[in-house]
């Protein structure tokens, strides 16, 4: 049920003439989480029981490690391994399964991979992220196991963030399970305003504006001249800018009707001066994550520059994969990996002769936002045929005749840079 349809205003009209209705707070919360998992099910019934599992599961282990703190460390383990084992089944079974069966046959084996019939669950990266998150706070002692097991099903079954993020922190959320929200007028009319905002930047900007020119490129990049090629890497950036911080404000829009707040998920990612301050904006609760519960727990930067390095390489690479079953996707968080080490290294060495003067940020900035652009090309493209032909494009090693007269092709070039630049504003 996106947001974007007919079906889900409807949907969220019910729900807030319901939840508003209901006396006591208790009978809303409840409300909201089978509305979450009502949600759930309008995309595919059976999945429901996944989400079920994950909620009982984690809150189990949760009450156990305040019991048995001896058993803590156990516990953790056996938690988190069942859940990246769900995701690591539904999400990654075929793309393993494939690589497996094309090693075997690169080193002359006649192996024949069975067909990967499993479907996807829709939100399950977003989901056990969140109740990763959950865990391994209350193993930190960061916060106490949820007392209430109504509060966390609905920090789980949230149906505003449930699909599409942003990952919300349990120390988040679950304090705002404590007190009855009132029915505010303003704060109403503010969050319908801001899914009006998130709901234009998805269906025109992204969808209408920059989807179409990303995908005659995309598609179909051994048909693209050179400034067709510029024209559809600049479309797919505003593209999926627009799409995902247009999803995340929708999301924190319906939240806010039902009296909740939801962090800031992009915050001008590409004013960004420098590739670290870009993903201190960009899909800001992901980043977050992977920086508090991956890189950190690797050691961070508190120990040698080189174990370092590798900590950002592999952070950014499960980062990529994260986004998708694909060796692409590790490609392209492997190149953002690449790049946080360059520009550390970079900073230590240019930072005493420049000293942070504000005339280098014109040209930081174009730096910066130049190869943001260009790695988005293995995100989109399809496999390295595609990636090699599109690069080539763009360097202008293939040629080949239009398919746009060239007026058309500086239009849409110079109205996608002008969308691009509109995304420092939201």
């Amino acid at each position: 049920m996106p947001f974007n349809t007919y079906t889900f205003i409807f949907f969220l009209s019910i729900v807030l003439i319901i939840y508003y209705s209901l006396p006591s707070w208790v009978q809303r919360k409840a409300f909201l989480c089978l509305s979450g998992y009502f949600f759930y099910a309008a995309w595919n019934p059976i999945f429901v029981t996944l989400l079920l599992f994950s909620t009982l599961f984690d809150w189990t282990v949760a009450k156990l490690m305040i019991k048995h703190l001896q058993q803590k460390k156990i516990l953790l383990l056996m938690s988190i391994t069942i859940s990246l084992s769900l995701l690591g089944v539904f999400k990654y079974g075929e793309m393993l399964l494939l690589t497996f069966s094309q090693g075997a046959a690169w080193l002359g084996w006649d192996y024949h991979a069975p067909t990967w019939k499993i479907i996807l669950p829709v939100g399950i990266s977003f989901y056990t992220f969140q109740t990763i998150s959950y865990i391994l706070d209350v193993y930190r002692g960061k916060i106490s196991a949820a007392k209430s097991f109504l509060d966390y099903a609905l920090y789980v079954s949230f149906f505003p963030q449930l699909v599409a993020g942003p990952i919300v922190r349990s120390d988040e959320f679950l304090p705002q399970c404590a007190t009855l929200k009132p029915f505010d007028r303003e704060q109403i009319s503010f969050g319908l305003c801001l899914l009006i905002i998130g709901l234009f930047m998805k269906i025109i900007l992204s969808d209408a504006i920059m989807a179409p020119v990303a995908d005659l490129v995309f598609n179909s990049p051994e048909q693209s001249n050179t400034l067709q090629a510029w024209c559809g890497v600049f479309a797919f950036s505003g593209q999926i800018f627009f799409d995902f911080c247009g999803y995340s404000l929708c999301a924190m829009a319906i939240a806010k009707t039902l009296g909740f707040e939801l962090p800031q998920n992009f915050k001008a990612p590409y004013a960004a001066l420098g590739f670290a301050y870009f993903w201190q904006r960009w899909h800001i609760s992901l980043s977050r994550w992977l920086r508090d519960y991956l890189y950190i727990s690797l050691g961070g930067n508190r120990i040698s520059p080189g174990r370092t390095a590798l900590n950002l390489m592999i952070t950014m690479m499960l980062g990529g994969l994260w986004h998708g079953a694909s060796w692409l996707f590790l490609l392209w968080g492997a190149l953002h990996g690449f790049l946080l080490i360059i520009e550390r290294l970079a900073k230590k060495i240019f930072r005493p002769y420049y000293q942070d003067k504000a005339i280098y940020n014109i040209p930081l900035y174009l730096i910066t936002v130049l190869v943001i652009c260009l790695t988005w090309i293995p995100f989109r493209t399809q496999n390295l045929t595609d990636l090699s032909f599109l690069i080539g494009s763009l360097l202008g090693i293939h040629t080949t005749a239009s398919s746009l007269p060239l007026e058309e092709s500086v239009i849409q070039l110079v109205f996608c840079t002008f969308f691009l630049l509109v995304g420092w504003h939201f």
